[in-house]
């Protein structure tokens, strides 16, 4: 385990040769921070209807609080690992400015206005009035506001959540998982999509195993999950360069689509026409305010969402009526079975096209640069290694999205 020659911060490197299936580490059970091994896990759980919140996550950041702050704590050498606990550098901790320079359109900067609010009306609301009344334990000045942000920081990047369920399907979409929790020397292995290694729970342990081959010398490297860039950086602080990240998204907004819509429609009628049936997709559950359609290198992921949207905005009004009175449901057991890869997607019916075409214009014009001006930096090497890792980790952020936007857009043209 060391800093050196590890991609960021610390890492885990391999001495000699290594099989697939070599365990790496095994961590007990007893040796995970959590909500449950903290020393004041019994004050916890007397507090627990108190201390119940939207994420989750403050019975566990209390006693990150309380377990930090105490050099008697056991953890002691684990936190020791970050001087002054100062946090991985999330676009939380930059400034408005800079964020919206260098992330605008990228969806990062509205994930960090909701991650700043939450954590600011928890610690208020919940956290701040449990601190005062365990005076004996806890300080306001001592376990304050900017303390409780770091450790949000030090749960989002280096915590793990356990699968509730045995499902053994590859795709962990739409699996329970537990609460967050702490796992020493584990969380020190660093990401990237194509990885070598994986955490395992069992029940005495949990095991950090190879998932192939490594040879001596190579960095060992985990997996968070099919993250995007916007995703990692978001969450723990880096992104991949392109084209590493093969987990790599973009996001239409879903009001993106409404008002490509409306953009598109000839009259006041036709404007009329798309809000009827924009709310009734609301009613459906398809769309949302704060929901988005997601695109993939080799596809639509929202697939489900997105082909219903664009089969309703579409729609002929005699069809749009025989819609609503069937609420939606429709005899078409071949349709059910379409997905909307790229290949698909260019074999839409026209209409469908043209709006996603719109759509995927609309979106790109929300980066403040464009992907031209993104290449060039990314193919010029000496104005590559002038950018600030801030500004390298952002740009391979809106490059990824961009490509993918422009791919849509390629897979649509024609169509206007």
């Amino acid at each position: 385990m060391s800093r050196q020659d590890a991609v960021w911060q610390y890492g885990m490197l391999t001495r000699e040769d290594l099989p697939a299936g070599e365990v790496i580490c095994s961590i007990p059970r007893s040796a995970l921070l959590s909500q449950h091994t903290t020393r004041i896990r019994a004050l916890l759980e007397e507090e627990q209807e108190r201390l119940d919140s939207r994420s989750g996550w403050v019975p566990l950041l209390i006693s990150l609080m309380y377990e930090a702050t105490d050099e008697s704590s056991p953890w002691a050498p684990y936190f020791g690992l970050w001087p002054q606990l100062n946090p991985p550098d999330l676009p939380m901790f930059w400034s408005e400015e800079e964020r919206l320079r260098l992330l605008k359109g990228t969806g990062v900067n509205e994930a960090v206005q909701k991650d700043l609010e939450g954590m600011e009306q928890e610690y208020r609301t919940i956290v701040l009035p449990f601190i005062r009344r365990h005076p004996t334990m806890f300080c306001p000045h001592r376990h304050s506001l900017d303390l409780y942000k770091r450790l949000v920081a030090f749960v989002m990047a280096y915590s793990f959540q356990e699968p509730l369920d045995d499902d053994d399907e590859d795709d962990d979409s739409g699996k329970e998982v537990g609460p967050p929790v702490m796992v020493p020397v584990a969380d020190l292995l660093n990401h990237v999509a194509q990885h070598n290694a994986q955490l395992e729970f069992t029940p005495d342990c949990l095991r950090m195993v190879t998932t192939r081959p490594v040879a001596a010398g190579h960095e060992l490297f985990n997996t968070y999950g099919e993250m995007g860039n916007w995703q990692l950086l978001h969450m723990y602080g880096f992104s991949e360069p392109h084209p590493n990240n093969s987990n790599e998204t973009a996001d239409i907004r879903m009001l993106t689509l409404q008002q490509a819509a409306l953009l598109g429609a000839a009259s006041e009628e036709e404007k009329a026409r798309v809000q009827e049936r924009w709310a009734v997709l609301c009613q459906m559950d398809v769309v949302g305010e704060e929901g988005a359609f997601v695109f993939g290198c080799d596809g639509a992921l929202t697939e489900d969402e997105l082909r219903t949207s664009l089969k309703v905005l579409c729609m002929s009004p005699e069809e749009f009526d025989e819609y609503k009175e069937n609420e939606g449901w429709e005899e078409d057991d071949d349709e059910e079975e379409e997905t909307l890869s790229n290949q698909e997607i260019s074999q839409l019916p026209p209409a469908w096209r043209r709006l996603l075409h719109l759509s995927a214009e609309l979106a790109l014009r929300g980066y403040a640069s464009d992907l031209g001006s993104d290449q060039a930096v990314l193919e010029n090497e000496a104005a590559y290694t002038k950018l600030s890792r801030r500004e390298q980790y952002s740009l391979h952020v809106r490059y990824g999205q961009k490509r993918i936007l422009h791919q849509l857009l390629e897979r649509t043209a024609g169509t206007l």
